[in-house]
């Protein structure tokens, strides 16, 4: 399914693409395309979560296609939403943390500036996550915001409506609903919104700020303790990994009984309240007349850690930090889906792309989801995946590696560390392992090359 890179492909899909779609008829389909922050692949009621509030994010994955092994190329926000921007892996566009801005080659052959040129309306509300210059000007309309400096509650609560000083997720929810009304008729809209929830506020001791409306919900509910967060499984881990940000993290939200209760009750809370504003964006498009001809896409930019291993945040290679929610809501498909096979967030760029009727540019590294959403089938399925962190900052250990559908190898790139093998199928919690077993040398061998081979293909240019 995935598709080298060919740097001569770029100019000629970027010229060719300013063509495509502007005959297209007005049947092509509105998209709204939903990233939360931190949101994991479990913390929504579709994934089988029996204490989590999001009846409209249920009844998308009920109605339309959801992915149940949906994983990032990147588990960290820059990263990962760059890859989201321009369908490409970390490995190729080379922007995370600390790398400057994304380069303009990459941002030329972005699905807004494709859309664009091909006859859509743009629009984006949110925590962008990349830095670009004037990244406002990648879309018709556009306000790029994320939580505020402050270490205190003004960190989400900073932003007005009329007069009144509301939440970032409350805000972001507003914004969509005005553009789904002022939308021009004569034009389809892709409507990208990034919540900034449920990303804790770094600064604040409280970590989590939810709104008042949400006090009572899972009220009296009290969290059991998270999985593997005996000594034992911390002390596995590499030592700069124990003394690192995911540690440091751990610290600020979890390593007590009441930041933990506190903590979870602010992480479901959040989500909750994204799923209150998705709500609301459909009944505006059911009153916009929009609703039967809108694609929605929900998609969380990295996992993210609760407790497991005594660690919090994201960034490491095990399935936490990787795996994410994915729905796909096409309203003009009769048929309901689930999903098995993996996928990737480079996937949605070329969806999108697909869905509008646009060229997916070859150099584009994922695959359209559409086939999917379609028959519930890939003639492509992907047999692996390629996982990476390449951000070189000591508290974050650097790391790569390949996911099967059974297997899990990684390894460490800047650090003295033993390498990681999982098997899967009888341990998907990823307790042991088995790289030092000599039962599995010949699949270690084997991973390590196919590890060694995919990062070629990526390399950027």
């Amino acid at each position: 399914m995935s598709r080298q890179p060919n740097v001569v492909l770029f100019l000629f899909f970027i010229l060719g693409s300013c063509t495509q779609g502007v005959d297209q008829p007005q049947t092509q389909p509105n998209i709204i395309l939903i990233v939360t922050d931190d949101q994991r692949w479990d913390a929504i009621g579709y994934a089988g979560n029996k204490v989590i509030i999001t009846p409209e994010m249920d009844a998308l994955a009920q109605e339309g296609t959801y992915f149940h092994k949906a994983f990032v190329t990147t588990p960290i926000c820059a990263a990962s939403r760059a890859s989201i921007l321009t369908g490409l892996y970390e490995r190729t566009h080379g922007y995370t943390f600390q790398q400057g801005d994304l380069k303009d080659t990459f941002a030329r052959i972005s699905y807004p500036v494709l859309l664009r040129q091909g006859g859509y309306h743009t629009g984006f509300y949110g925590k962008l996550g990349v830095n670009y210059p004037d990244p406002e000007s990648l879309f018709d309309e556009a306000e790029v915001y994320d939580r505020g400096p402050e270490p205190d509650q003004r960190g989400y609560f900073y932003k007005t409506i009329e007069e009144d000083t509301v939440h970032l997720t409350r805000y972001t929810g507003q914004q969509a609903i005005d553009f789904i009304h002022d939308a021009p008729a004569e034009k389809p809209f892709c409507l990208s919104l990034s919540f900034s929830a449920p990303h804790a506020h770094d600064p604040a001791p409280e970590q989590y700020f939810w709104q008042e409306k949400s006090n009572e919900r899972y009220a009296g509910h009290i969290f059991p303790d998270p999985e593997l967060d005996e000594d034992d499984y911390f002390e596995s881990l590499p030592a700069e990994v124990r003394e690192g940000f995911n540690q440091t993290r751990w610290h600020w939200r979890f390593d007590t009984p009441k930041k933990y209760q506190h903590s979870m009750l602010g992480y479901y809370r959040m989500i909750s309240e994204i799923d209150d504003e998705i709500a609301l964006i459909r009944k505006a498009l059911e009153e916009k007349g929009t609703a039967d001809n809108t694609v929605i896409i929900l998609i969380g930019d990295n996992g993210y850690f609760l407790g497991e291993r005594q660690l919090a945040g994201k960034w490491l290679m095990y399935d936490n930090s990787i795996r994410v929610p994915l729905i796909v809501f096409d309203p003009r498909q009769a048929d309901h889906y689930d999903v098995e096979d993996m996928v990737l967030n480079i996937d949605v760029t070329s969806t999108i792309l697909d869905l509008a009727g646009l060229a997916v540019p070859k150099t584009y590294q994922g695959t359209s989801l559409t086939a999917y959403v379609n028959a519930g089938e890939h003639t492509d399925k992907r047999e692996h995946i390629l996982i990476e962190h390449l951000w070189d900052f000591d508290p974050i250990p650097s790391s790569e590696g390949i996911r099967t559908e059974r297997w899990k190898y990684f390894r460490y790139r800047s650090i003295e560390a033993p390498a990681e093998l999982y098997d899967l199928d009888h341990d998907p919690l990823e307790v042991k392992n088995l790289v030092d077993d000599a039962e599995y040398t010949d699949i270690l061998s084997q991973l390590r090359a196919q590890c060694d081979q995919t990062i070629k293909q990526y390399e950027s240019y």
